[in-house]
């Protein structure tokens, strides 16, 4: 189902006391918006929280009502959500939303009640970047590959036929995913086959576009990220039946000191884990199709990883 946010946020923003109608917008879509500020946020309490509200109301948004007059956002989720639906072989309820963030992550996943939810903050996607929003300036084109990407992962932790341990620790914990427990209880191997599999979803799903922007790098970070990929297989290996939040952050997160990153003497590039994962199940996809490979637990997807991934 498509749940538009925009119109909402937007009426929100533009009232005469915009952070209490913020907080009746946020009170009235706590479920939703409480999963996201607490996965990719901040916990939405206190006076942190506060502070973001009050930058978020008052941020210049021309930008953003520019692009949504020139672009059909509705239609392009509309679009992406039915063609994820038949190429993933959708048999779970999944939300597509729409919505305006607070310049975290410019799309996510949830798992809201046993229902997943993929979601694009359309800040990010007005093809200009904005200090003020935290925007990153994406072209709007992009946002039914990163549903894709969103949707990939809510099947593989919804759907009836996975055998991820991602659906099993999103059952044990009432139907409900969090990214920092989840983050402390998998394997580094299931996080990296997880973002390995929704990047290679996208690509299925929305092809042409320069391939750094499957795995959301720029254009020099994705070359270094290639050239590095022998030394980061090799770096990865001995951490990859292991669990710990750290690991997840290492590999997979932005915005990790040098420090936190430093395996061995060499500097892992930011997130340079969504390429190693890309990689390990891209032979599983091209063989066995991508609504397989989204649901095959880890001990299968192993057996197609070629000679690189192997060694890793």
């Amino acid at each position: 189902m498509l749940i538009n946010l925009l119109p909402e946020f937007l009426a929100a923003v533009q009232g005469a006391d915009p952070i209490a109608a913020y907080q009746r917008y946020f009170d009235a879509n706590r479920a939703l918006l409480g999963a996201y500020w607490h996965n990719y946020v901040v916990e939405p309490a206190g006076p942190h929280f506060n502070d973001v509200v009050r930058e978020t109301v008052r941020a210049d948004r021309t930008d953003l009502r520019a692009m949504i007059e020139r672009t059909d956002v509705v239609a392009l989720a509309r679009q992406a959500e039915a063609a994820c639906a038949e190429l993933f072989e959708v048999d779970s309820a999944i939300d597509v939303v729409l919505m305006v963030g607070v310049g975290a992550a410019n799309a996510g996943e949830l798992v809201i009640n046993g229902r997943g939810v993929a979601f694009v903050c359309l800040e990010h996607f007005t093809s200009v970047p904005n200090p003020a929003t935290r925007g990153l300036g994406l072209d709007p084109e992009l946002i039914p590959m990163w549903l894709a990407h969103e949707i990939a992962h809510c099947v593989r932790y919804t759907s009836p036929g996975s055998g991820a341990d991602l659906r099993r620790q999103v059952g044990e914990a009432g139907g409900f995913y969090s990214y920092w427990e989840t983050g402390r209880r998998a394997t580094l191997r299931e996080h990296l086959f997880n973002e390995g599999l929704a990047v290679q979803a996208s690509q299925l799903l929305s092809p042409g576009h320069a391939p750094w922007e499957y795995y959301g790098f720029e254009r020099r970070h994705y070359t270094r990220v290639r050239e590095l990929e022998p030394v980061l297989a090799r770096l990865v290996a001995d951490d990859l039946d292991r669990a710990g939040l750290g690991l997840r952050l290492r590999w997979l997160s932005g915005g990790m000191s040098d420090e936190a990153r430093t395996v061995q003497r060499h500097l892992v590039p930011e997130r340079g884990g969504y390429w190693i994962g890309s990689k390990m199940v891209e032979n599983a996809v091209a063989e066995k199709g991508v609504a397989w490979a989204l649901r095959a637990p880890v001990q299968e997807l192993v057996h197609f990883t070629d000679a690189v991934a192997r060694t890793a």
